[in-house]
């Protein structure tokens, strides 16, 4: 019978000798693994916002060396706005972003953001929304890892005819969500809920006679194309502030130097978005009057109007949102504080 050319210990060891090789080449190929992540946008590719949060998953992956990879879904393909925050939590997707007030009461604290205060432009709503967290760290955002927020410039009235004054609007029907319901229905009007994404076809088609909103949608989400006029109602300008969170068992499963990353252009992302508002806000200004829509400014009367009719309003938040335990009229407070702040001497509500 023919001998063996490798006895049984020979064989031991060469199969142990190459198992050790691949353990030397494998083990470098799982640490330098790229996690990759999905991040769900609600804006459309097209808008200034989506192109923002494009740009920071860029930079986190440019940062990471390629360790991490995020993929966008903008216009809400992978969840819709309303369930985005949801999405998040559940996994559906790793990262979101969307506007808290498409889920109304379930954000309470957060809501005093949205309050008709007198935001003067989108860098001040945004700067004072990420203050407002840092200061509060709300509890009922505990479910995941809230990585910044950002918020536009005061939502304005925009109508298919023109706004003058409180007996005009009295019982038009006007689109608008969350607070900025409220508001709508303090100054007479009938609300009407629903996402940004809507409100164009419902224009069109008279299911709403003007829609609340900063001055930006005309051009980013055509809306001025369906309307015409806009009333500048900036005195009880408010705000929809705009989460970008991260599900919490993906933030856990990054390492330290990968959170540092995220949290590093997470910050330098603010001021990115508030000047992204602003901007956005000069070129709907200038699309609409492109296109022969008229602006109107309020009297000094009529201001002062509309600034007394919203003022129920903010009470009435303070007044609810105490009784569940939290913190409303500081948090009211420190919102105008931080609008006094950065609003560079632009006018706010007393």
């Amino acid at each position: 019978m023919k001998k063996n050319l490798l006895s049984f210990p020979s064989m031991t060891g060469l199969c142990l000798f190459i198992i050790g090789l691949a353990l030397l080449f494998t083990v470098p190929q799982v640490h330098g693994k790229t996690m990759e992540l999905t991040y769900s946008v609600f804006f459309p590719p097209t808008h200034g916002q989506c192109q923002a949060a494009m740009d920071w998953a860029g930079e986190i992956e440019k940062r990471s060396q390629g360790k991490v990879k995020i993929t966008v879904f903008p216009g809400g393909t992978l969840t819709s706005a309303p369930q985005c925050y949801d999405g998040v939590v559940s996994g559906i997707s790793d990262l979101g972003m969307s506007c808290f007030a498409y889920t109304r009461g379930r954000f309470p604290l957060m809501e005093t953001l949205d309050l008709p205060l007198g935001y003067p432009d989108g860098r001040t709503a945004t700067l004072v929304a990420n203050d407002f967290v840092r200061k509060f760290t709300p509890g009922e955002l505990d479910d995941v890892k809230v990585l910044y927020i950002h918020a536009h410039g005061p939502g304005l009235l925009h109508t298919k005819v023109p706004v003058r004054n409180l007996e005009e609007l009295k019982g038009m029907k006007i689109r608008s969500t969350g607070l900025s319901a409220k508001v709508a229905e303090s100054l007479g009007a009938v609300p009407v809920a629903m996402p940004q994404g809507a409100t164009y076809e419902a224009l069109q088609k008279g299911v709403v006679e003007g829609t609340f909103a900063p001055i930006e949608t005309l051009k980013g989400w055509r809306q001025a194309e369906v309307i015409k006029s806009t009333t500048d109602c900036r005195d009880v300008g408010y705000t929809t502030a705009m989460f970008v969170v991260m599900n919490r068992k993906k933030w856990e499963a990054l390492t330290p130097d990968l959170r540092k990353i995220f949290e590093d252009v997470s910050r330098e992302w603010i001021s990115v978005h508030g000047k992204v508002w602003d901007d956005l806000d000069r070129e709907g200004r200038d699309y609409t009057l492109s296109l022969g829509n008229g602006i109107i400014q309020l009297t000094d009367t009529e201001n002062k109007r509309w600034i007394e009719a919203v003022k129920p309003l903010i009470d009435n938040h303070v007044e609810m949102t105490e009784k569940k335990g939290l913190p409303a009229a500081a948090a009211v407070e420190a919102v105008r504080e931080g609008i006094g702040k950065y609003g560079r001497g632009k006018t706010a509500n007393p």
